[in-house]
């Protein structure tokens, strides 16, 4: 709104006009209605505005200098005191014509005329009515011409919408008032006050910021309604250019306000520091050009880091990239650029830490002694990656603490499983708020060297997010013809990796992506046998629960034969994790009996074992249906280790379906549908009668429902057991089998057959039947292990079936007609 008028309006010397001129800024309804009533002459002076437009109602007072004005202003307060008041088209002309008015005008009534010391004359004018000039009459010595009325259109009394409309425009411009600073507050009570409708949107009207033009197209609306619309519209554009003003002041106001306030924090933070003996900010950076200086950097490095400081001596140590920028620099400080530990290539001295700690894995520890032999011999040879796979539990993760412990270099160890996030290897950008550099570079740092022993533990457990694939991210890290200049998104720089010796664990290749597998020398782990375990349990497991539990070897000892009979029924696993857990649970018990001063066995007993781990679970007849023709036993690998598993297939009267059960997957599946098809273009070779699969419907069952089974190693174990049933011969005590079939009945090799193996001993398996091409598997397991096992290898599946089906009371069994 136009604060000038208002503010004239306000500061009038009311003192100086009559009674009536007192209350025209408040008109009335009844006012308004008797200003209506009035009837306008037929001809009148007309008095041309440079710059404003008198609207009917409001009072505004007119600075008149040019003769003709002063003149028309003289005669017409001596005369009747009614004029009538237009703008110019072109506020420049000195002496508008005819044609250079505007046609809509305001009648207007001289309150008051005042002379200036400068010769002036100063004119309160109030408008009355709205008029239309018909004819100009004269120009001279003012401009005289005969006029008629404007009717104006009102909303009938029931208008909701106009009500609405007027209720609006008064709150946009109180709004208004209270956003402009120059506009006294007094201004909101005669807006609240006014109780004419068309006064409230005249007076608005004449008091907003339009041009001439604006305001004379708002006087040339004929209907009430149509120019309290075109106003409300004015005064919202308005009210949105007074708000941004205000915004912009008070964001330069505050951004200066808290420039300075922190210049004054900072100034006082720097003396309270100084007071205190503390390091200031530029001790500080200094500092840390110093300790830049006894760094093993390149030329390119340092350059980088003496560039980042200068950068960090430029900000604002208030801002929050200062912390960022300060961490940057710390970090490069930190890490162990160029330095590396002494390597201990005493190979002796390394067996031995290999053998103390680890009980069996020859090859894990032949493969890592090789290793560290041709690292001796080329002292600049760059670190192959190193994937230890196998069950859990087996050692996987303490072979490389023994390497770093044998080798005289740092361990390092960071945990693989469930990471979905590729800045956890490569870091954040350090743009981003709470920016971390990755896990391989917060590792190296807290070594201290750069070439410590790195275990990728659960490599296997990579998982991928909606943050990237933290597995692709590995590739650069595990290639050794990439990883001399590994980057790191937050150290902004390449990193040599080359010297690190990293190994990875897994407990299942396959869920490997296969790029990353492709850049690993995988070295695989199988479970430990019985006798293993037992060496395993008395060497390490017993002593250091003994200590865990506070105890020593006078409080409690421990035979091999209890060892034994804890691994043979309670810990049937590949691992000694469980077993361990075991241990400890009987040692608990005797350090409860020390704790209550009560009498315990010193020495362990299998009574105590059945009394601390209840009734052995794991021992009972693994072939107690082997009385049944059609049950086999098979043997598979899983993710622990190896296990025995039974095939079960029984008829019923039908015709000729195969219904299979178990929790199988679709190769499993197939091996069945293979088994069966076998049989029916075989059925002459087998004694069997074709018409025998119109007559009877066939169900082949695995147990364990609950448990996922798939792979092909059971083909030769299903079509055993298919065969078994329909001749009704029983299959051998003490066999399991493993192998995978063709539809030409050839048998094939199948993987795993160590972790097999030892299952099949854990169970008590004496004869098992092989494709011949797993022999060599075979020749690579010691020959302890394989103490009391028989093995038959086999091309053909009529040699399996020969093999299997030579039961005892073979003369006994009958083949279904």
């Amino acid at each position: 709104m136009s604060n000038h008028k208002i503010l004239t309006i306000d500061n009038l010397s009311l003192q100086e006009f009559d009674s009536e001129a007192e209350l025209i800024p408040l008109l009335t309804p009844e006012d308004e209605e008797e200003m209506n009533n009035e009837e306008l002459p037929v001809s009148l002076p007309i008095l041309p505005l440079r710059n404003t437009v008198l609207f009917p109602g409001v009072v505004i007072p007119i600075s008149a200098g040019r003769d003709k004005s002063i003149k028309l202003i003289n005669d017409a307060n001596a005369g009747g005191k009614i004029i009538g008041v237009v703008s110019q088209i072109n506020e420049e002309d000195e002496d508008p014509s005819k044609d250079d008015i505007h046609k809509i005008g305001t009648v207007a009534r001289i309150l008051r005329v005042l002379k200036m010391p400068d010769g002036n004359v100063t004119v309160i004018l109030q408008g009355k009515k709205r008029f239309e000039i018909d004819e100009v009459v004269t120009e001279e010595p003012y401009l005289t011409a005969t006029i008629k009325e404007v009717s104006e259109e009102r909303p009938t009394e029931d208008d909701t919408e106009f009500t609405a409309i007027l209720e609006s425009v008064k709150e946009l411009a109180i709004q208004i008032i209270k956003e402009s600073p120059n506009i006294p507050s007094e201004a909101t009570f005669a807006i609240k006050n006014i109780e004419s409708q068309s006064f409230l949107i005249n007076f608005v009207s004449s008091n907003m910021n339009l041009s001439v033009k604006e305001k004379q197209g708002l006087l040339s609306i004929n209907g009430l309604k149509e120019r309290a619309l075109e106003t409300l519209r004015y005064m919202n554009i308005e009210l949105q250019k007074l708000e941004l003003k205000n915004d912009i002041q008070s964001k330069v106001r505050f951004d200066l306000d808290q420039q300075q306030r922190e210049y004054f924090l900072h100034q006082q933070m720097k003396t309270i520091q100084e007071e205190l003996g503390g390091v200031s900010q530029e001790e500080e950076m200094d500092e840390m050009g110093q300790k830049a200086k006894t760094k093993k950097w390149d030329e390119k490095t340092q350059k980088h880091f003496e560039k980042e400081l200068s950068k960090m001596r430029r900000m604002n140590p208030q801002s929050p990239d200062f912390g960022i920028q300060r961490n940057y620099l710390e970090l490069f400080l930190e890490l162990p650029w160029g330095e590396y530990s002494k390597d201990k290539f005493d190979l002796k001295f390394a067996q031995k830490v290999l053998d103390k700690d680890h009980f069996g894995l020859e090859e894990v520890k032949k493969r890592m002694i090789e290793h560290l032999a041709v690292l001796k011999l080329r002292n600049d040879m760059k670190s192959p990656i190193i994937c230890l796979t196998g069950p859990p539990g087996v050692g996987k993760t303490s072979i490389g603490r023994s390497v770093a412990e044998a080798l005289g270099r740092e361990y390092v160890r960071i945990s693989l499983g469930g990471l979905r996030d590729e800045a956890e290897i490569r870091g954040h950008r350090k743009t981003y708020i709470g920016a971390m550099p990755g896990r391989i570079i917060q590792s190296l740092k807290k070594a201290g060297t750069s070439n410590p022993v790195f275990i990728l533990d659960e490599i296997d457990k990579l998982s991928n997010g909606n943050s990237g694939d933290p597995s692709s991210a590995l590739l650069e890290v595990l290639d050794p013809e990439q990883n001399s200049a590994f980057y790191d998104n937050f150290l902004e720089m390449g990193y040599d990796l080359s010297k690190v010796m990293f190994i990875a664990t897994s407990n299942n290749m396959a869920a490997i992506q296969p790029a990353l597998r492709d850049r690993m020398e995988v070295i695989k782990m199988s479970g430990y046998t019985i006798e293993e375990k037992v060496e395993i349990a008395k060497r390490h497991l017993f002593p250091k629960q003994l200590e865990a539990h506070g105890l020593t070897a006078k409080d409690l000892t421990i035979g091999k034969k209890q060892l034994e009979k804890i691994v043979e029924g309670y810990t049937r696993e590949s691992g000694v994790r469980n077993l361990e857990t075991k241990i400890a649970q009987v040692i608990r018990n005797a350090a409860k009996a020390v704790a209550m001063e009560e009498e315990y066995n010193k020495k362990v007993t299998d009574e105590d074992i059945v009394t601390v781990l209840g009734v052995p679970r794991l021992e009972r007849d693994k072939y107690e249906n082997n009385d049944i023709a059609g049950v086999v036993t098979g043997l598979a690998w899983t993710s622990v280790g190896g296990d025995i598993l039974f095939i079960e297939s029984l008829i019923s009267e039908g015709k000729g379906a195969l219904s299979i059960t178990g929790n199988l997957g679709t190769v499993m599946k197939e091996s069945a549908t293979i088994a069966l098809e076998y049989i029916k273009a075989n059925v002459k070779k087998l004694g069997l009668d074709s018409a025998l699969f119109q007559k009877y419907n066939i169900h082949l069952h695995v147990p364990e429902g609950a448990t996922p089974k798939d792979g092909p190693s059971a083909g030769i174990a299903m079509l055993t057991s298919l065969v078994s049933l329909l001749t009704q011969k029983k299959v051998k005590k003490s066999l399991a089998m493993t192998g995978e079939i063709t539809l030409r009945g050839k048998v094939l090799p199948v993987g795993g057959i160590k972790e097999k193996i030892l299952a099949a001993k854990r169970a008590g398996i004496k004869e098992i039947i092989l494709c011949h091409e797993n022999k060599s598997d075979i020749d690579e397991i010691k020959a302890e292990y394989l103490d009391g096992l028989t093995f038959h290898y086999v091309k053909e599946m009529s040699e399996v079936l020969a093999l299997a089906l030579t039961d005892q009371n073979v003369k006994n069994a009958k083949t279904l007609k």
